[in-house]
């Protein structure tokens, strides 16, 4: 099939292996961790403040990540993502074991995690055109997206059952081994990895991180994007991440394998439309079908705050998965085809800064929301922001030339 050719390619075989065992633990750890916040403390707003320390360190290092990917070798970075994040996941883990773990571990962890992830975030995206031949970087970002929805698939229900079965610190030591799996494929790369350029012993980390921030406020459609997602990251995400586990058992009145179930149903979507755009070599119009896909995406979500039955939000989860599978790959393709390649690490940790700024207060907020005015409504309202925010960015020419 044309979309898994640049598997052919093994540095980008090994990359893509070692992230998608990764991609698998987390998945699992997610829907592990969610369910033990929620019987340990039944607050959404201890569910949202997790997912704010995880995201904290990412908007403060973030661009620091970017400079730092420029100039050493990517491969060794993400190693050292890598290893460091088993070894936080296996402490938790041995708490857990233990009886002793605390909500407060928990926030530490999340802190940890998010520190490591400022690093390996833009390091992973600049390493893909790095290993990959050009004209097989439409598949590898297929792939690339595909590993991570097969594994949003697989994680969550597996994850459900470990939970179901074996216990919360049984799937967190999963979790946990992907990591250090996931460093053993990337140590060929590091053996024949080389600095992306030698910086320049004048210039200091200061000035190519304001000369990447010049690059991207030259181009309408990049900033602009940044900074219209930055709100829709908020928008969109903030009811999944944080108010969907309490719809699941405050409104459906169903349990973890519901929760699993219907996020498993997400990655579904998210699968199909990988794989039908990783056949394309081109695709025309992308600015007007990406910001569509958004509008479509914030509509999904509102029909799910009706909240009729398990069946009926997992297929509504199909459909956002596919959306947002849409805006993700164009997005994706579009950075790599206009950006410099030396300039790749400190855009995407722009990008990624642009995604993450709001998010640790967005994610705090609808924590505080899913508490105070229900699940149902928060749903609501990230949808019809969703909505609004799209349409602003369709009303933009350069968005709409875009192709």
């Amino acid at each position: 099939m044309r979309t898994f050719r640049a598997l052919r390619c093994r540095p980008f075989a090994l990359l893509w292996t070692g992230q998608t065992i990764s991609r698998l633990g987390d998945a699992l750890y997610r829907i592990a961790l969610s369910w033990w916040v929620l019987e340990k403390t039944g607050s959404g707003a201890a569910m949202g403040m997790v997912l704010f320390f995880s995201l904290l360190p990412m908007v403060l290092f973030l661009l620091v990540g970017g400079v730092v990917v420029d100039r050493l070798p990517r491969a060794r970075v993400m190693l050292a993502s890598d290893a460091a994040s088993g070894l936080v996941v296996a402490f938790v883990s041995a708490l857990a074991f233990a009886g002793r773990l605390e909500v407060w571990h928990v926030y530490v962890a999340s802190l940890l995690f998010g520190l490591v992830e400022a690093f390996f975030y833009p390091a992973y995206a600049a390493m893909v055109p790095e290993v990959t031949p050009p004209d097989l970087l439409p598949s590898a970002n297929s792939l690339t997206s595909l590993s991570f929805r097969v594994t949003g698939v697989l994680g969550p229900a597996l994850g459900a059952v470990i939970v179901a079965r074996g216990g919360t610190p049984l799937a967190f030591a999963c979790d946990g081994a992907s990591f250090f799996l996931s460093a053993a494929f990337l140590l060929p790369l590091v053996r024949v990895a080389t600095r992306p350029r030698a910086p320049e012993s004048h210039v200091s980390a200061a000035a190519e991180l304001a000369e990447g921030l010049r690059y991207v406020t030259s181009s309408t459609w990049l900033w602009l994007t940044i900074a219209l997602f930055a709100l829709v990251n908020v928008t969109a995400f903030g009811p999944t991440a944080v108010a969907l586990p309490f719809l699941v058992k405050q409104n459906l009145g169903a349990g973890v394998q519901a929760l699993g179930w219907i996020t498993s149903m997400g990655s579904v979507g998210s699968i199909l439309m990988a794989l039908y755009l990783g056949r394309w070599t081109r695709l025309r119009l992308r600015g007007m079908l990406g910001y569509f896909s958004t509008v479509i995406q914030g509509l999904v979500l509102m029909l799910a705050g009706l909240a009729f039955s398990v069946p009926w939000v997992a297929a509504l989860a199909v459909v956002n998965g596919a959306m947002v599978t849409v805006f993700g790959l164009i997005w994706t393709n579009l950075i790599q085809e206009f950006v410099p390649r030396e300039m790749l690490g400190r855009v995407s940790s722009i990008d990624a800064l642009g995604s993450y700024v709001f998010l640790p207060l967005g994610y705090a907020a609808a924590g505080w929301l899913t508490d105070a005015i229900g699940p149902p409504a928060v749903f609501y309202l990230g949808g019809g922001l969703t909505v609004a925010i799209a349409l602003i960015g369709l009303a933009v020419p350069a968005i709409r030339r875009l192709d």
